[in-house]
């Protein structure tokens, strides 16, 4: 028999199948109700020891009913923080400064960029904190991302080896995308930290 795991999701769900059924469980949320919730997960963020001395943060514009991400970014402006973007460059990520007058252009994916010089791109490695979306996360630190592995990839580098410089991998999320356990892969980067807008769950 499936054993039954938190919002109504099952073992054995393969990646594919919890993609579509949690995308289409956030995107059920209201307006209203998903704007609250990303207020107060970003409140609740601010109160993460790495972010609130990052210098230098990397965020993302939300999609497909992603928890919004844009009002961190213009509470780091005000704070005098460096924000930047993801830009997908063949299979990994560098990072684009973005401000409150950047000109953006979606990528191949619909996702906008901003359309800046490459020499003002930055790699992870010069970054203090990454925060990033995902469709799904577990109590063990794993995400389910949309399944490019660009985050993965980009990463990679922080499962190898804990010397030189490492930016604290953080995920934004509504409570409703945490599963008790999910399926992953060796490649897969866990993250350091996950923060909804009821809890914060902090992994070794």
């Amino acid at each position: 028999m499936p054993t039954d795991l938190p919002n109504g999701h099952q073992a054995g769900e393969t990646k594919p199948d919890l993609r579509r059924q949690i995308r289409a469980d956030r995107r059920a949320l209201a307006p209203g109700t998903a704007r609250a919730a990303a207020n107060r997960a970003i409140h609740r963020l601010w109160s993460l020891p790495c972010l609130s001395r990052a210098r230098s943060l990397a965020v993302y514009l939300p999609t497909a009913g992603e928890l919004d991400c844009t009002p961190l970014a213009v509470q780091a402006w005000r704070r005098g923080r460096q924000v930047f973007l993801p830009v997908i460059t063949g299979g990994t990520l560098r990072f684009a400064p973005f401000h409150s007058r950047s000109e953006l252009r979606g990528n191949r994916f619909g996702i906008p960029e901003p359309v800046t010089l490459r020499r003002h791109w930055r790699t992870a490695r010069q970054l203090d904190v990454i925060v990033a979306p995902l469709v799904a996360f577990d109590v063990h630190g794993h995400r389910l991302g949309m399944g490019g592995g660009f985050y993965d990839r980009t990463l990679a580098f922080l499962t190898r080896s804990s010397r030189g410089r490492r930016p604290h991998f953080i995920a934004l999320a509504f409570e409703m995308q945490k599963l008790a356990e999910l399926p992953s892969d060796a490649w897969d980067v866990r993250l350091d930290a996950v923060v909804t807008e009821s809890a914060t769950y902090r992994f070794a």
